[in-house]
């Protein structure tokens, strides 16, 4: 039987929720406080976090911020940076 409004099983589902959030926020500030970055951003559901630098994130050290958070880094990958405008898929 579904739960109905206002019981247990909703607050669960919203306490769920904030304990997501909270742990990509965690991510994120762990990151921010780790190295001199432009732009982080994290989702939970995907299992990744992006992040945008000017100079080149130390991997172990990444690994060592984000394990202190109680995640575990799978794979890092580095490639440049291409700012995409209103226009750049009209490019050839």
């Amino acid at each position: 039987m579904p739960a109905s409004p206002g019981s247990k099983g909703d607050a669960n589902a919203k306490n769920h929720i904030e304990d997501r959030r909270n742990a990509v926020r965690h991510v994120n500030d762990a990151v921010r406080g780790a190295f001199p970055v432009r732009k982080v951003t994290s989702s939970h559901s995907k299992g990744e976090t992006v992040i945008l630098a000017e100079q080149e994130i130390d991997e172990r050290t990444l690994r060592d911020v984000i394990g202190r958070t109680g995640y575990e880094v799978c794979s890092v990958s580095s490639e440049p940076y291409e700012k995409r405008g209103l226009f750049s898929g009209l490019r050839t």
